[in-house]
């Protein structure tokens, strides 16, 4: 059975409601999915690159799963994009592109509201329009983008219900990768 790779990055995960839940949804299943907590494993933040470019190379697929502010993802999964996926390994002249095929989504919890993701909204534009430079980036390294998965809304204080629905929505959005 082909396992996905979900790539964790977020640096408050122990006060976190809904990246913590999806975890724990997540480890329901440790024969279809791997965990991978990147402050966890890196806490200095100095990244194995080899280590993580076999990892990626093992799997199908690959989601990275990290709160989305300041309109961006964390410094620390900037960081290991530009780390690990490296020229001469993930894309350049004579390169084995690595990742060419892999499906690669993101999972996104965002604090603020959908409808404020939107063009008539606070913020413009949707959080597909803002994540855009992810799948730009994935396109360029020949990987299979696929859409984002997204929780909005929790520093509306969600309710237990919703939060353990999407949990279980999100397994099956990864199951339909």
């Amino acid at each position: 059975m082909e396992k996905t790779l979900i790539i964790v990055t977020h640096p408050k995960l122990g006060s976190s409601k809904i990246n913590k839940r999806w975890i724990e949804e997540l480890e329901k299943y440790p024969d279809r999915y791997i965990v991978h907590n990147l402050h966890s494993t890196y806490p200095t933040l100095a990244i194995d690159v080899q280590k993580e470019q076999l990892l990626l190379e093992s799997v199908d697929k690959v989601v990275l799963q990290f709160p989305f502010y300041w309109f961006n993802c964390p410094p620390f999964l900037k960081k290991w994009i530009d780390d690990v996926l490296s020229h001469g390994w993930a894309y350049g002249k004579n390169s084995g592109y690595k990742l060419a095929g892999k499906k690669v989504a993101l999972a996104v919890t965002a604090g603020i509201k959908e409808e404020d993701y939107s063009a008539s909204g606070r913020y413009d534009y949707t959080l597909e329009e803002l994540t855009r430079p992810f799948e730009t980036t994935f396109k360029y390294v020949k990987a299979d983008y696929r859409p984002l998965y997204a929780f909005y809304g929790e520093e509306h204080n969600p309710t237990k219900e919703d939060i353990d629905t999407n949990s279980e929505n999100y397994i099956h959005f990864l199951e339909n990768l």
